[in-house]
């Protein structure tokens, strides 16, 4: 429906010339104008709820520069009644459409708010460097031929650069809205490209109002229809490589543009083109710090997240082992002792199935919150071992401190109380804890230490639980004491 409708304007205009030729240049104006405003609106209503809203309200802001180019067209040729001559202002617009649109070529994707700054602070320096450029061949209000024949080349290379550029971000686009807006913007891209050429290189002599002008309805309707339509996006297998390099690559695209412009205007404003020159540089180098900086912070995070229990908030089993060894490879070279608890709450599986899972998830957060308390030495560390048993490390720490410290996680536990929407008493639960402690390290595996533990929390069980254990791991035996 949407094709016959942009068909159906192209055909409006054709006849709205053919029948009324006293008035084909005001009637042909104005629909040249209203051709951009519709593929806006299209754009500016495709951005609700789209994640490249960005892209799309940027490419409406280029549609409503460009319209406002042929409104400053139709002032000075219909208003005035000048058909002789172009105003500056107009060309001035033309070549401002293109700057939102490689704003948001260069745009990344959820970019954080001082990215978004910078590239925003570059984009509207390109655009001033733009306006220079183009006052340095025409004035306000007129354009000289050979000025006119500049901004054609310009205009040339600038769509040309849009469309290369659309394309590539459409080859590389991994995520469905943003391969949808990078292949409207490349369809409508090319589009206008193969049409400016013809009209700016071919039918400049001819005067609005013709039926030559209906090319130019061409490239906004279908920005418009493409825009308004929805179809999904099937999607595509691309090139791990080239997405990441292109999405790496693609903020370079204001510095290029900005390097560019700013050789443009070397001999005549050399000044500001030192500051272009500049700006590019600083913008783009402090572009690369900030990102460099949040590469390393999210690393940072996933480095957490990779060696923490996601329930409890304490160290995983990952850790833990990594942990163990380090701190047993320590103790054997210093010569110190190290000690190894192991905890495991007392029936809880029964305390699941009659309680559910949620309250059985706070248990085990309000026991590793209890155990991760008593553990007050920084060299401590309290880890999940598994399910519903936890672990603790304890280095360069004496039999009697392991001892009291396992009593003192023992009490805590017990004294938990936690509310349960099922009852309304306040639930309590306790566990049991085996120790084992060596004074001296002389094998290369902590694995004796281990079992030593395991066997001790056995025994601590066995004996009825809420207890703690100690084993011995000398000669692979154990001596229970109980606490």
């Amino acid at each position: 429906m949407a094709w016959w409708l942009s068909a159906a304007y192209v055909v409006a205009h054709g006849v709205a010339l053919v029948l009324l030729p006293a008035h084909a240049q005001t009637l042909s104006y104005s629909f040249l104008i209203g051709a951009p405003l519709l593929a806006a609106a299209a754009c500016v209503r495709r951005s609700l709820g789209s994640e490249a809203v960005v892209g799309w309200v940027a490419l409406a802001v280029g549609m409503v520069l460009w319209a406002g180019g042929m409104a400053m067209n139709m002032y000075q040729e219909v208003g005035l009644g000048n058909a002789d001559s172009t105003p500056g202002i107009s060309m001035l617009l033309y070549v401002l459409y293109g700057v939102p649109l490689t704003f948001a070529m260069a745009h990344p994707r959820h970019a954080p708010w001082f990215l978004s700054v910078i590239d925003g602070a570059m984009a509207l320096l390109l655009g001033y460097l733009f306006f220079v450029y183009t006052f340095s061949f025409v004035t306000i209000t007129d354009a000289s031929d050979a000025g006119v024949d500049s901004l054609r080349r310009m205009f040339d290379i600038e769509n040309l650069f849009i469309a290369g550029f659309a394309l590539l971000r459409w080859l590389a686009s991994e995520d469905r809205s943003r391969r949808a807006f990078f292949g409207a913007l490349s369809l409508f891209a090319c589009v206008y490209l193969v049409v400016a050429a013809y009209i700016n290189h071919f039918g400049s002599e001819t005067s609005y109002g013709s039926l030559v002008d209906l090319l130019i309805d061409v490239p906004f309707l279908v920005l418009a229809v493409v825009a308004w339509r929805r179809s999904p996006v099937r999607p595509v297998e691309v090139s791990r490589r080239l997405a990441l390099g292109v999405r790496a690559g693609s903020p370079l695209i204001l510095a290029i543009s900005l390097l560019v412009m700013s050789a443009l205007l070397v001999r005549a404003h050399p000044m500001l083109a030192v500051a272009g020159f500049a700006f590019a540089t600083l913008g783009s180098g402090l572009r690369s710090v900030l990102m460099q900086v949040r590469s390393l912070e999210q690393q940072d995070r996933l480095d957490v997240l990779a060696r923490v229990d996601g329930l409890t908030g304490v160290a995983n089993r990952r850790q833990f082992d990594q942990v163990l060894q380090a701190e047993w490879n320590r103790s054997r070279r210093s010569g110190q002792g190290i000690a190894l608890l192991m905890v495991d709450i007392d029936h809880f599986k029964v305390f699941n199935d009659r309680y559910g899972h949620p309250l059985g998830d706070a248990c085990l957060r309000a026991v590793a919150a209890a155990l991760a308390g008593c553990a007050t030495r920084a060299t401590d560390v309290v880890a999940r071992y598994g399910g519903e048993e936890f672990a603790v490390v304890l280095p360069a720490a004496s039999r009697e401190g392991v001892l009291a410290l396992a009593e003192t996680m023992r009490i805590a536990v017990e004294r938990l109380r936690l509310n349960s929407p099922a009852s309304v008493c306040q639930i309590g639960v306790t566990i049991s804890i085996g120790v084992a402690q060596l004074d001296k390290v002389t094998t290369a595996a902590p694995g004796e230490l281990v079992a030593a533990t395991d066997a001790a929390l056995y025994e601590a069980k066995r004996q009825g639980r809420n207890r703690v254990v100690e084993g011995q791991v000398a000669a692979g035996l154990d001596e229970d004491l109980d606490r």
